[in-house]
């Protein structure tokens, strides 16, 4: 593995898709989080944390494996309420990176084909999501149909 980068980021998984959720502070990385991993769940689909808030990103074998630091493993903050413990995963592949923008600011058609650099020569497939909403999981498995069968995925994208 090359040497790991401190990413301001949340790392989860769904069924068997890594997804590194990014964004400003206040974004909703944490909220949107917790409501894919309540929704997998839901779902019947292995759903788990990786790490909140700050992501530890390396390379192995061209893909991107993100990890929790020690100091915030296994804990996800809830705006308002604080850090709480939850189970997570010490590591998992990153397939593809979610924003959560805006519904009422967010551009109907964004870019398509955009991309989150994260170290020399290693980016993720970059997707946005409407959040708050009240069903952000139909509209991440709309965007990528082989998460509800826990198969790994990633976003697909008209191009417009």
């Amino acid at each position: 593995m090359t040497g790991a980068v401190n990413l301001h980021a949340t790392a989860i998984v769904l069924g068997a898709t890594g997804i590194l959720i990014t964004g400003p502070s206040g974004a909703g990385k944490s909220a949107l989080a917790l409501s894919l991993i309540r929704a997998g769940r839901l779902h019947g689909l292995y759903a788990s944390l990786v790490a909140d808030d700050q992501v530890m990103i390396s390379a192995l074998n061209g893909r991107a494996v993100a990890a929790a630091p020690p100091a915030t493993a296994g804990l996800i903050e809830i705006r308002g309420t604080g850090l709480v413990p939850i189970d997570y995963l010490p590591e998992a592949v990153a397939d593809f990176a979610l924003r959560p923008v805006d519904p009422a600011t967010a551009e109907r058609l964004p870019v398509s084909g955009e991309r989150l650099d994260l170290l020399p020569g290693l980016a993720l497939p970059l997707a946005r999501l409407a959040f708050p909403s009240p069903d952000p999981f139909s509209a991440l498995a709309a965007l990528c149909p082989e998460l509800e069968e826990g198969r790994p995925a990633r976003p697909r994208l008209a191009d417009c």
